[in-house]
């Protein structure tokens, strides 16, 4: 029995900044952004988007009715929650009115969070092949206005649904991963703001993806010969790069060629949103399916997963026949084409507007959000939530 990814889904907030104007207004040269790091544009979220709002909207644009009554596992993958007892995934299921005869859980482990949710969701359908699990992939990269991390930021959601005879890609069955307790990246429960020792943490990020590659290529008997294409987890999308290059020698000329290629074409669209950790490799992912109109049913995909702290994970997908007709490209490509760029005092302002910690009550201006699934407000230190379609609160 195949299992894999049959439905996917993203949404990013409908603001953001261009990166060279953000790059003049901290005295940086542009190219430091857009070429040193890769970066074109960053996700801006109004306060009326949160992480449960950007996964609700990210399932909303791929499930139907079959799926949302098929649904029995819902795993959110976040580090930027919103709740340390609450999931975020069981607001997402009233929102998008999910099948309640289900599990609701929430993973954390930085950005490999959604890699872990995928792995169990494969086990769930293996012993329930049936069932569906709705996998959401969410967050909003935070680390301070005028720091070294700002250029890093995003915002944005990616859902996949995980089934039996899945519609895009049949995940394979071997997986290489790692664990080191390292402190790379981290954020206290106490900050909204991560900590980072950028250098250290991409050095590691190189040494995790050689290790899980060689323990793959010894488990499964497989090179760079066998890929079509390897995606990565991008905080940045010069990141996966500077790892791809350091194991292309293994592979011939054509091998290097092929593989280079396609990664540029994997990045389109995280060049374009930002770091939405969980979600980053996902949109990698997303980026190529949509944006590489010649890949090739039966394909082989190469995915790398890392989450600072840290856990990493290799693993591989078979693309399925007819593949690219199952996904979502038109609307994805006006969800880019439809946003709005903010000027960065604009952006400055957003950022800095937070929600009230004291149990008081705010409502929020959703009229200015066109999102289908918005936070309106709080009131008595709970979120509230509105899904236009349906008035949801």
């Amino acid at each position: 029995m195949k299992i894999g990814i049959d439905k996917i889904g993203f949404y990013a907030p409908h603001l953001y900044v261009d990166m060279n104007k953000l790059a003049e207004a901290r005295n940086v040269e542009p190219e430091k952004f857009t070429i040193g790091i890769g970066q074109e544009k960053m996700a801006i979220a109004p306060i009326t988007q949160d992480p449960v709002t950007l996964a609700a909207n990210a399932a909303l644009g791929i499930l139907d009715d079959e799926d949302k009554a098929s649904i029995d596992f819902v795993i959110f993958g976040t580090e930027s929650g919103i709740d340390n007892s609450k999931s975020a995934g069981v607001y997402v299921h009233r929102l998008l009115g999910l099948n309640p005869y289900a599990r609701n859980i929430e993973l954390k482990q930085a950005c490999y969070g959604a890699t872990a949710a995928i792995q169990m969701a494969k086990g769930h359908v293996a012993l329930n092949p049936d069932s569906k699990v709705l996998v959401l992939a969410s967050d909003i990269a935070r680390y301070g206005l005028h720091t070294s991390g700002e250029s890093t930021q995003g915002a944005g959601a990616v859902a996949l649904l995980i089934s039996a005879e899945p519609k895009i890609m049949a995940l394979e069955e071997h997986s290489a991963y790692l664990t080191d307790d390292i402190m790379d990246f981290w954020r206290p429960i106490y900050s909204d703001k991560a900590f980072v020792d950028g250098k250290f943490s991409n050095e590691q990020y190189i040494v995790f993806f050689q290790k899980v590659w060689e323990a793959y290529k010894a488990k499964a008997g497989l090179g760079l010969a066998d890929f079509e294409a390897i995606c990565f987890h991008l905080p940045y999308t010069k990141m996966g790069l500077k790892a791809l290059r350091t194991i292309l020698d293994q592979g011939s000329e054509e091998d290097q060629e092929r593989l280079l290629a396609n990664y540029k074409v994997s990045t389109i669209y995280n060049r374009n949103v930002g770091n939405i950790y969980t979600g980053s490799l996902y949109l990698s992912l997303l980026s190529l399916l949509e944006q590489k109109e010649d890949l090739k049913d039966g394909s082989r995909i190469g995915l790398f997963s890392y989450g600072s702290g840290a856990v990493g994970e290799f693993f591989t997908g078979i693309l399925q026949p007819d593949y690219r007709n199952y996904l979502n490209i038109a609307h994805h490509s006006n969800l880019f084409e439809s946003r709005k760029e903010i000027t960065v005092s604009e952006y400055e302002r957003i950022f800095e507007e937070t929600l009230p910690v004291d149990g008081s009550t705010v409502e929020l201006g959703i009229a200015n959000d066109p999102a289908a699934i918005c936070l309106s407000g709080m009131q008595d230190n709970m979120r509230l939530y509105v899904n236009k379609l349906h008035k949801t609160m």
